[in-house]
Parts: C-alpha cells; sequence; structure tokens
C-alpha cells in the first residue's frame, strides 16, 4: 500500500519543479541617439561625467554648500510624516513576502472537541437508540504541491512589489528633499529681495530730502517733493509685501521637517548662491537612478509574475492532506493505543467549466503587464524631459544672468547720471524717478533670475535621482 502511494506521488512531486507563463526579460526604452543629453553638449564648462569623476552622492544637497540647509534636510528624513507613511507601506509590502512564503510550507492543525451523542432510535442498521460520548483529538496537515509555479510566482510577485515599495520610499524621499531645497532658496531669494528694498527705501529716503532741501532753497517746485514721496512710498510697499511670501516658504519648510509653522523661525540672512556644477552622466544611466523609473521597472516584473498565476489555473492544482489523532467514547479510553486514527492520501482538482472565468484573469494579467511596460517607457520619457527642461533652463539662465547684470550696471549708471543732473538743475525730476523705477526693476530681476537658476540645480538634481542608485534596492 505504502509502495502504490510513492508511485502515484511521486511523478507529482517531480513535476513539482515545473512553472507555466513568461520568464520575465526588462523591457527596452527609446534611448537619444547617441547616447548624450541634447541640452547638456550646449552648456559651456561642463563635461559628461566619466565612471571616475565626482557623481552626486548620498547627501546630494551638500554640493550647494549651504550648512543651514544641509542641518534641514538632515531633519526631513527624521520628522516627515509623509515620509514615515512610506516606511509603514515598505514594512507592509516586505511583510507579504513571508505571507506568501508561508503556502510553500504545510499547514498544521488542531482542535479537539468533546460532546454528548445521543443517535437517533431510526438511525439505519442501529435498531435502538443509545447515548455514548465522542471526545476527539484530531490533527490535520494539508500541503499544496506547487506543480506549476503559482506559489512560487507569488512569493516573487511580493518581493517585487516590495523593492517598487521601496523605490517609492526613496521617491518620496527625494521629492520631499528637492522640495525643501526649493522653498530653502526661494526664502532666501525672499530675503535678498527684502534687502534690495529696504536697501532702495533708504536711497529713496535720502532722494526725498533732497527734494525737500532744494523746494526750501527754491530750486524745485513742490511738485518733485510729490514725486519722490510716491516713489518712496510704493516702494516701501513692495519691501512689506516681500514677507508674505517669505512667511510661506517659511511655513512649508516647518511642515517639511515635521514641526508646527508657529515653533519654527528661520532668522534672515545675506548669503549669496551660485548655481553649481552637476555632474549630469549618460541618459542610459537615468534607468539606474530614478528610484520612481525603478519602482515602475519593478512592477512590470511583478505584472509579469501575475500572467504566470493566471495560466497556472488552467492546470490541475495537488493537494496532499493527512490526518490523524485519537478517538474515545469517554475520557477514560480517550488516549489508549485502539483510539488512534489516521488517513493520508493526495487529491486532485481541476476545473473543468468556468463561463471563461480563466481565460478572462489570464487576458486581463496581460492587459496589465502591457499597461505597466507603457508606464515605465512613458516614465523614461517623462525623466529624459525633466532633464532636458532644466539643463536648457541652467543654460539659458546662465547667459540671461550675464545679459542682466550688464543691464543692471547700466540702469546705475544712469540713474547716477540724471540724479546728479538734477541736482545741477539741467533735469526735471521725472528723469530721476524713471531711472530709479528702472535700476530697481532690473537689480530685482538680478535676484530672480538667480532664484530660478537655483530652482533649476535643485529641480535637475531631482531629475537625475539626488544620487540614488537601482543597487540600493533591497534584496529580498
Amino acid at each position: 500500500m505504502k509502495r502504490e502511494l510513492i508511485l502515484v506521488i511521486l511523478p507529482w512531486l517531480l513535476l513539482a519543479g515545473c512553472m507555466v507563463g513568461p520568464k520575465y526579460v526588462k523591457p527596452t526604452v527609446p534611448l537619444p541617439q547617441p547616447d548624450a543629453f541634447k541640452e547638456y553638449k550646449k552648456l559651456d564648462g561642463w563635461k559628461t561625467a566619466q565612471p571616475n569623476d565626482q557623481a552626486i552622492r548620498g547627501n546630494w544637497w551638500e554640493i550647494f554648500a549651504d550648512p543651514e540647509l544641509n542641518s534641514l534636510e538632515q531633519q526631513v528624513a527624521a520628522s516627515n510624516q509623509d515620509l514615515k507613511a512610506a516606511e509603514a507601506r515598505f514594512r507592509e509590502a516586505r511583510a507579504m513576502i513571508r505571507f506568501n512564503r508561508s503556502y510553500e510550507f504545510p499547514t498544521i492543525s488542531a482542535g479537539a472537541s468533546i460532546a454528548s451523542v445521543r443517535d437517533s432510535s431510526n438511525r439505519p442498521y442501529f435498531p435502538a437508540s443509545y447515548n455514548t460520548g465522542d471526545f476527539v483529538l484530531p490533527f490535520d496537515l494539508s500541503y499544496e504541491v506547487d506543480l506549476w509555479g503559482r506559489i512560487r510566482r507569488q512569493v516573487t510577485s511580493a518581493r517585487e512589489e516590495t523593492q517598487a515599495t521601496a523605490a517609492d520610499l526613496e521617491t518620496v524621499k527625494l521629492s520631499l528633499q528637492a522640495e525643501l531645497a526649493f522653498d530653502y532658496f526661494e526664502l532666501r531669494s525672499a530675503d535678498a529681495q527684502k534687502q534690495l528694498l529696504d536697501d532702495t527705501v533708504q536711497a529713496y529716503t535720502e532722494a526725498l530730502q533732497l527734494t525737500v532741501n532744494r523746494l526750501e532753497g527754491g530750486y524745485s517746485p513742490k511738485s518733485d517733493v510729490a514725486q519722490a514721496r510716491t516713489q518712496l512710498d510704493t516702494t516701501r510697499v513692495q519691501d512689506t509685501d516681500v514677507a508674505v511670501q517669505r512667511a510661506a516658504y517659511e511655513h512649508a519648510i516647518a511642515v517639511l521637517i515635521g514641526k508646527p509653522p508657529a515653533q519654527f523661525t528661520l532668522e534672515p540672512t545675506h548669503s549669496t548662491f551660485q548655481p553649481p556644477d552637476i555632474p549630469v552622466g549618460l541618459p542610459s544611466m537615468l534607468l539606474e537612478r530614478r528610484p520612481d523609473i525603478a519602482a515602475v521597472e519593478r512592477r512590470v516584473a511583478e505584472a509579469n509574475e501575475q500572467i504566470g498565476i493566471a495560466r497556472a489555473a488552467f492546470f490541475p492544482s495537488l493537494v496532499l492532506s493527512a490526518t490523524g489523532g485519537v478517538e474515545g467514547t469517554s475520557i477514560v479510553n480517550w488516549f489508549n493505543w485502539p483510539s488512534r486514527f489516521w488517513a493520508v492520501g493526495p487529491s486532485m482538482v481541476q476545473t473543468i467549466f468556468d463561463a471563461g472565468r480563466r481565460r478572462a484573469t489570464s487576458e486581463a494579467t496581460q492587459a496589465s503587464y502591457d499597461a505597466m511596460v507603457a508606464s515605465y517607457r512613458q516614465a523614461t520619457l517623462s525623466a529624459f524631459q525633466q532633464v532636458e527642461d532644466n539643463l536648457a533652463a541652467l543654460r539659458v539662465l546662465s547667459h540671461e544672468a550675464e545679459q542682466q547684470r550688464e543691464a543692471t550696471a547700466s540702469a546705475q549708471e544712469s540713474l547716477e547720471l540724471f540724479t546728479n543732473r538734477y541736482t545741477g538743475g539741467l533735469d526735471p525730476y521725472l528723469q530721476v524717478i524713471t531711472a530709479q523705477t528702472i535700476a530697481l526693476g532690473n537689480e530685482r530681476n538680478d535676484v530672480d533670475i538667480l532664484r530660478r537658476r537655483m530652482d533649476a540645480s535643485v529641480l535637475l538634481v531631482k531629475a537625475l535621482g539626488g544620487g540614488w542608485n537601482v543597487s540600493q534596492l533591497p534584496k529580498l
């Protein structure tokens, strides 16, 4: 009997190494030809990073060489609530690996029961009724033989989802870090605008006093004083309005580092910034450096496993089951040797008709896989676009900054000339007002262009993956 049972089970156990469904192959993506960013080649003084070059690594924000920004960035990982939520989702996905892996092992259960039993008087083959006890202590074992790789694919699918969730965590972290850096430079730009307007208010106050002195000396009309006072008051309004933007960015930074805005203050500074040279690398490297691309690629692999799981449903399932224990009529003979019982054997189940349910499921998984492949390719195209956009912004803004510096210098020279001519009585004060407005506008443009260059630098680092690499995905 045992030999016959072994001969029945052995072929099925040998089939347990079989797997149905496609083997995963990483999808191809469109890459620039030649393998280089178009905008990068237009940047003067920059070169493509080589393997031995210094690349962005780890704490990418340190390339901006700002100690205060470094301190704030360190607080994001420790205190941000969105990041904590993403980390919790990663732990949840990791637990699902263990859940699916448990199906690779037998399930054993036990449950004792004690009952008083009265059989029916009309029970077949028993002419008289009788009362008895039923004391049962069974142990049941059930094990599904993974003939077609369904369970193994479920484990692999859970593993790939966990890696995707880990990449999601890195994507959230990078986004929050970049948002903090972005808000920080916006705030410092507001500080620079505030300092510029403070200085301008002081200069306009002196200009107003000049018109008052000339009015009292009989050299200028009262209209000059009115114009100077209007110019001063208008600039004061602009100076005050900057505080609204600064407060909003300060509050945003507080939330990013997990603090109530009322408990966080960032003191104004007069630091000067310069956009750093950022090693870009090759477009093909971007596929390994972007956590969001890695997350989509892992979900493509997960969708491939779902195809195999759906196809396994077309084949029969084999379950090995066994039960054993003791059963007695009273507690006295419950554990006696004659009270033992056992049963063991395989069972095979094959669905004959399900009205197309399995085929529909298989087609749905194939469609889901195709959708994930398209999403993966679209994510890579979007990544290339983001890099090119910010490279273009840095290139154009660098040239614009040079032009703006020249325009600012010319405006300052014009202001000095018209102020001197007004003091000498050669020009009306309207010329001074016009020159002041033009000079202030150019100085504010100087600050604004630098802000945009710093923002583009942050966004470029984010588009490049912030120093992350696919090798940092957990090995599960």
